[in-house]
């Protein structure tokens, strides 16, 4: 009989701890809506930490335009926290131009569609949660 309980425990032990080491992936699509034009390519990035924010992307790509607007997919993304930036190359010069002031020339944008104040957005107005499920997130310009 005690043969038998250890297989069981045996049994139920290995279970949990195969289930433990499964992680989730899921899908995020992008859909960012009323660019300027259909010129240039949009630079996109996945954030996941409030450090990297703006800066170095978790993932990142690149997208061509049609119709003023593009799709974009970031395949095999764990659960977590994550915030999404983007701007539109227009000029092809792959930085984002902006004016003496520092004011961005060409069209960009962050998850939650958040905007900055007296600078870019927050990491706070633009995060959001991947659990248990693929999301879409659509920025409007």
């Amino acid at each position: 009989m005690s043969t038998l309980v250890k297989i069981i425990v045996f049994l139920l032990l290995s279970q949990t701890l195969i289930n433990a080491q499964e992680t989730k992936e899921q899908e995020i699509t992008v859909n960012i809506e009323n660019l300027n034009s259909n010129k240039g390519h949009v630079y996109i990035s996945l954030f996941n930490t409030e450090a990297s924010f703006l800066n170095k992307g978790f993932k990142s790509t690149i997208s061509k335009i049609e119709n003023n607007a593009c799709t974009i997919v970031f395949k095999n993304v764990p659960e977590g926290i994550y915030a999404i930036s983007f701007f539109h190359d227009e000029n092809e010069n792959k930085i984002m131009d902006s004016n003496f002031l520092g004011i961005p020339k060409e069209d960009y944008g962050c998850s939650n569609n958040a905007r900055g104040f007296m600078g870019p957005p927050k990491w706070e107005d633009a995060k959001f949660e991947i659990k248990n499920e693929s999301i879409t997130q659509t920025i409007t310009l």
